[in-house]
């Protein structure tokens, strides 16, 4: 038996945020990030349509980027204190994403966050609230899922927390909000939503529900992608509506190792932070070449070739390899490096890499562990020994084409 799980509600369009005024309920509490939605008078909009239905606004503000365990705990005492009924997230996939783990800790106080980790094992949440997304991004459609990205910086480990219990019960999704989004920040966020859709296409989770969204968004990303990061409007309500549509895809048919491999390095080293979308970009064509051994995922990867982007090629073998370059060409459109050996500061390219080489190669063995165990491994076409792991961090490092 499958499963297809969605929020309750999506609202769509420009102007979608101010139906948070037909909420019902007492008490709503706004998680947010950094500022950005309050310089663009976006959590004001939130916070007086919210008043204006009856209900007393608490703010939590200052999310940071890759939230960590410690601001979600922060975040959930905030809740336990002020007791709402209404949770309400607005923003990039960070805020969003520790809002839902905010969430389980503030109906369970006494879970812990090993717990939290283990996939699909999470009590029943809504004894106490409800949820609602505004994403501000075009990229993790976290507004959508049943997935949250949790940062241990001590362990320097990136946790992926799995429970359908944590999808939105409503999702909205405004262009307006992503209007302003830096240049950078979109192609990271767009090439994040692209690897959504390619992933779950081929996942052994994913089902003719899950495929007829992750076919339509990797159409419109690879389409609309490269004319949203020079700032085109139209391309930006495009992305938002597509990233989404990814979203839907991956949350009932999971992702795979590229997924995996960008958690488990996201934090690892001590020369900087390798960006999520970042990743993804970097990785996707090189775990394409790899789970094209599997004559399943050849096969899938190759009709997303010739089918959905109109790529040339005789063969499945020459479609995977039109793929591949296609990725490669959005990567360059994006000035996104091509591997690890070129990421420079805030995923900028650069000559010389902001993670050492010898630091990766020490603790590649560690990394390529976490990677395997990661909770979006399990369903990628072709599971990766630890030797294979290995080899394939060696690959993404220095850009070198897999052929294993």
């Amino acid at each position: 038996m499958g499963r297809f799980t969605n929020p309750r509600d999506l609202y769509f369009g420009e102007g979608a945020r101010h139906e948070v005024k037909n909420l019902a309920g007492k008490k709503a509490i706004i998680v947010t990030g950094g500022g950005s939605m309050r310089r663009g008078g976006f959590l004001q909009d939130v916070q007086a349509d919210l008043e204006s239905a009856g209900f007393e606004v608490q703010l939590f503000e200052g999310v940071e980027s890759d939230p960590s365990v410690e601001t979600v705990m922060k975040g959930a005492e905030a809740m336990k204190a002020f007791e709402p009924d209404w949770i309400v997230a607005i923003g990039g996939g960070s805020p969003i994403d520790a809002a839902k783990a905010m969430w389980l800790f503030y109906e369970y106080p006494e879970e812990t966050f090993e717990q939290a980790v283990v996939p699909f094992s999470f009590p029943t949440l809504r004894t106490k609230a409800h949820f609602c997304a505004i994403s501000s991004t075009s990229g993790t459609a976290t507004e959508v899922t049943a997935f949250s990205v949790i940062t241990d910086y001590a362990k320097g480990i990136k946790y992926p927390l799995a429970d359908f219990n944590i999808t939105p019960d409503v999702a909205i999704v405004d262009p307006e909000l992503t209007y302003t989004m830096p240049a950078k920040l979109c192609a990271h966020t767009g090439m994040d939503a692209l690897t959504h859709a390619i992933e779950a296409y081929v996942s052994t989770a994913g089902s003719m529900y899950t495929d007829a969204n992750a076919l339509h968004a990797i159409r419109e990303i690879v389409e609309w992608l490269p004319k949203s990061y020079k700032g085109d409007q139209e391309a930006r309500q495009h992305m938002h509506d597509a990233q989404c549509i990814a979203g839907i895809a991956f949350s009932s048919g999971l992702l795979g190792i590229v997924h995996s491999m960008a958690h488990k390095t996201g934090a690892a080293f001590s020369g900087g932070h390798i960006i999520h979308g970042c990743a993804n970009a970097m990785y996707l064509g090189k775990v394409i070449q790899f789970n094209a051994k599997d004559a399943t995922a050849k096969t899938r990867y190759a009709f997303i070739a010739k089918e959905v982007l109109h790529l040339t090629g005789e063969t499945e073998d020459e479609l995977v390899a039109a793929l591949v370059q296609k990725i490669r060409d959005l990567n360059d459109v994006l000035d996104i490096p091509q591997g690890i050996k070129n990421y420079g500061e805030g995923g900028a390219k650069a000559d010389a890499s902001i993670i050492d080489y010898d630091e990766f190669e020490s603790k590649k063995s560690e990394v390529a562990t976490n990677a395997i165990a990661d909770a979006c491994t399990g369903s990628n076409p072709r599971q990766p020994s630890q030797e294979e792991m290995e080899k394939l961090l060696e690959c993404v490092y220095n850009d070198v084409d897999v052929d294993f």
